[in-house]
């Protein structure tokens, strides 16, 4: 009786000490992926930022003048010819800007999905352009042995200044440890200074062929000027937003970032305007 007491203690004893042993391997621990997965940051939950950042602009005023044109000409010879010149270029602009972002992550294993508002003041992004041109345009029927040319001069300009605008986006990120590479999209609304003004000059002339001498003469059977102008200090323009960009976890919730943003605007005023926003961030991760 007595060896097969001793018999048991010496088992339990060498039992406890596998036990003790085995307990360091993580699959005795819990979760055998604990153990064994690779190190990742958390980019769960609510954010916010500042950032500044470097624009390059494309104003295009070739069309500025065209709704003004067409008013003043409707229903008139002059009003499709002169509607369709192009007078003014388009104009490259650089600016500085800031601001600030706010939004959420929603991370699923290495998959991270969010929104965010974006907020960018400019930095005296702005163009302005002018010009005029002259063309003769053929006229209405004239009579026999008549015709009606129209020399015709067009004049304008038009400014533009992009003051501030917003984006919300959704975008999508793959967690690759302490970085993420994102893409977004979205929609974006802008605030801008517009002016603009057009004046648009004609004389009618009346050329007569003689039948017999075929010799031509001409005379003036009508002149006009018209001219419009209007301004808008705050006018608001809509568009979209997409672009690329990395993050990286300086520390649990310290947030850098780099990003690449396009946004194309709506026309204002006849006036279309797009941009590149190549920005720096650091933001915070609650």
């Amino acid at each position: 009786m007595r060896r097969l007491l001793l018999a048991a203690v010496m088992l339990g004893t060498v039992s406890a000490a596998h036990a003790a042993d085995l307990s360091d391997l993580p699959i005795l621990r819990g979760s055998f992926t604990d153990g064994l997965s690779k190190s990742s940051h958390n980019w769960d939950g609510f954010y916010v930022g500042g950032q500044f950042g470097f624009a390059t602009s494309e104003i295009d005023f070739s069309h500025a003048p065209k709704s003004m044109t067409d008013f003043m000409l409707r229903d008139s010879i002059l009003q499709a010819p002169v509607g369709g010149w192009s007078l003014l270029p388009k104009n490259h602009v650089q600016a500085t800007g800031f601001g600030a972002y706010v939004g959420r992550n929603w991370q699923l294993y290495d998959a991270v999905m969010g929104v965010e508002a974006n907020y960018s003041y400019m930095n005296n992004l702005a163009s302005s352009a002018s010009d005029s041109m002259a063309r003769l345009i053929p006229g209405e029927t004239a009579p026999t042995n008549h015709a009606y040319i129209y020399d015709t001069t067009l004049g304008g300009g038009a400014s533009l200044q992009l003051k501030d605008y917003a984006t919300f986006r959704g975008r999508i990120g793959w967690a690759g440890g302490d970085f993420m590479p994102y893409a977004f999209g979205g929609l974006a609304i802008g605030r801008a200074e517009v002016s603009r003004f057009a004046t648009v000059s004609y004389v009618k002339n009346d050329i007569f062929t003689d039948p017999n001498s075929g010799a031509t003469s001409t005379t003036v059977a009508g002149t006009g000027t018209m001219t419009q102008s209007e301004r808008r200090a705050n006018s608001f323009i809509y568009g979209w937003t997409g672009g690329i960009g990395i993050e990286y976890a300086l520390l649990d919730c310290v947030i850098l970032r780099g990003e690449w943003e396009h946004v194309g605007f709506s026309n204002a005023k006849d006036i279309s305007v797009n941009l590149n926003n190549f920005r720096l961030g650091a933001g915070y991760k609650f």
